[in-house]
């Protein structure tokens, strides 16, 4: 089982440890129904049988408490390192792979597949102390008669079968409604990110629910129902067999041989206690199947992302540069709605300190992939990158990215300023909020900002701002006056780029707003992924 082998590999000898004093706690326990059989069929009672049965019940509260404690300790501290190394692999893979793999794959296996997991191992430890309690009691069986042992080990064999067989037909339909779930999530973004447009367009909405969210769901739901009903029907089985046995050793066992009252009454005992265990690993196997289902998801996912895994150390990085050349770089990708690849380049560019660039173009040019291609977000198909005459290679791809500074058209905000190690960062956060006219609105306390719920044009000169303490040689902005009203743009372009020039830093400047190209120093075009001057 896959979910075993992820605890085994977390932590084997734990593993162990509780499988022992797991196995331990089952052994106890029916030397208790022993006991109880003993006491019940003596008609004295002993002290010596009474505070055996305390001493046993003892020893099987602990070892089970221990058991189920080391496992549960076991099983969270596995996910919590899933959930990092997850994370890490996320953040070591090529951005382009992450993008065509696509955010709700990724967002589907943090959240869905790693709650899944965490779910099913939360039941490793009642299902170690399970399996252990039948072993138990299939010993004590065979001690008792293994003629009925024998009976029993047939009938469980069949049920385990007849089960197993049931429930790979309800674990592949799992695995078509995990499928579905990758949908979904897409349609949730649908919804979160197209709120304006959906509730601006009532028939757009009425077929985005009919014909798109309705269906995944749907799918989802009947695939989980059809799942949950074979499981309903494999538990049921498994339980009836167990009525089976036990009126075959009530009612037909007496009718071949001869049997005590004491013998009897052991067999119905350990077989009705075996049935609790039982019961228990039937409710389980659901949420393991569902488990073993995201483990194969996390591990397809893992290995996509572990064999483009990048270099994420960095080499020792000089706080300034004196060029970096783009020697007939290309790149392509497949764009959504069109059948053949789009190229960008060749492209031969070389950039130099303290010089405004502005990079122009239509919709669709190539602006922001080249944009991701100079920082190296994006890796070359054919090309060179240098920087002051040495090649940038995996081995040092991550040192280069550390002279950007950027502020996407897509930008993220985080509440608090990380990375940044200065001494008076709060001080020179404020500072920059004054300049930036946000005094008012925000304010900075131990690097944590004290709101981004502002409007677009705000949350970008708090993107600014960070970029500002990153004090970086090179500065990208993708659109960033766009949301800006006409005086703060007056702003951005005849003083802020102005200042940022005069320190010494390369600001490339993606724009459409063409009456400020005059303070530039160059203008880059491009014409669909070709430089055109």
């Amino acid at each position: 089982m896959n979910l075993i082998w992820f605890l085994l590999r977390a932590s084997w000898v734990t593993v162990a440890i509780a499988a022992i004093t797991g196995s331990i706690s089952g052994a106890c326990s029916v030397f208790l129904i022993a006991l109880l059989n003993n006491a019940i069929s003596s008609s004295n009672s002993s002290t010596i049988l009474f505070w055996s049965f305390a001493g046993l019940a003892i020893v099987t509260l602990l070892t089970r408490i221990i058991s189920q404690v080391m496992l549960a300790k076991l099983s969270q501290e596995a996910v919590y390192k899933l959930r990092l190394r997850l994370s890490g692999w996320i953040l070591s893979c090529p951005l382009r792979h992450l993008e065509e793999l696509g955010a709700n794959r990724l967002l589907a296996t943090l959240t869905e597949d790693i709650s899944a997991i965490s779910m099913a191992v939360f039941d490793i430890p009642y299902l170690s102390v399970n399996i252990a309690l039948i072993f138990a009691c299939l010993a004590y069986l065979g001690w008792l008669s293994w003629q009925v042992l024998l009976i029993t080990i047939v009938f469980l064999v069949v049920a385990i079968a007849i089960v197993q067989l049931l429930l790979n037909k309800a674990v592949r339909l799992m695995k078509l409604a995990r499928d579905e779930q990758d949908q979904l999530f897409k349609h949730f973004r649908g919804i979160i990110e197209g709120i304006k447009e959906l509730k601006l367009h009532h028939s757009r909405r009425e077929a985005f629910i009919k014909e798109e969210l309705q269906v995944t769901a749907a799918s989802s739901r009947d695939y989980r129902i059809q799942s949950l009903k074979i499981i309903a029907i494999a538990t049921g089985f498994g339980e009836l067999l167990f009525f089976m046995i036990l009126g075959l050793l009530v009612f037909g066992l007496p009718l071949v041989t001869t049997l005590s009252n004491t013998v009897l009454s052991g067999y119905v005992l350990t077989i009705t206690y075996l049935t609790k265990p039982l019961e228990g690993i039937l409710t389980i196997v659901p949420q393991l199947s569902q488990a073993n289902v995201a483990l194969q998801k996390i591990d397809t996912l893992g290995l996509s992302l572990a064999s483009r895994a990048e270099v994420t150390t960095i080499q020792n990085l000089e706080p300034y540069f004196n060029r970096i050349e783009l020697h007939e770089i290309t790149h392509s990708y497949r764009r959504e709605n069109e059948e053949s690849n789009f190229t960008i380049g060749p492209i031969n560019l070389t950039l130099h300190p303290g010089e405004l660039i502005f990079i122009i173009g239509g919709n669709g040019s190539g602006k922001s992939t080249l944009a991701k291609l100079i920082t190296g977000l994006y890796i070359p198909d054919t090309g060179k990158i240098c920087l002051d005459g040495q090649l940038i290679t995996e081995k040092n791809r991550e040192t280069y990215r550390q002279l950007f500074a950027t502020v996407f058209a897509d930008f993220y905000l985080f509440e608090r300023i990380l990375g940044i190690n200065i001494n008076n960062l709060d001080t020179q956060a404020q500072k920059y909020l004054r300049q930036l006219q946000l005094q008012q609105k925000v304010q900075v306390k131990e690097g944590i900002l004290s709101t981004i719920d502002l409007s677009q044009g705000q949350r970008k000169r708090l993107a600014l701002l960070t970029a500002y303490l990153e004090n970086r040689p090179i500065y990208l902005f993708d659109e960033w006056a766009s949301d800006q009203d006409p005086f703060f743009r007056d702003i951005f372009y005849k003083q802020l780029l102005p200042e940022l020039k005069q320190q010494g830093k390369t600001v490339l400047a993606i724009s459409h707003d063409d009456r400020y190209f005059h303070l530039g120093d160059r203008i880059i075009k491009l014409d669909y992924g070709k430089l055109v001057g």
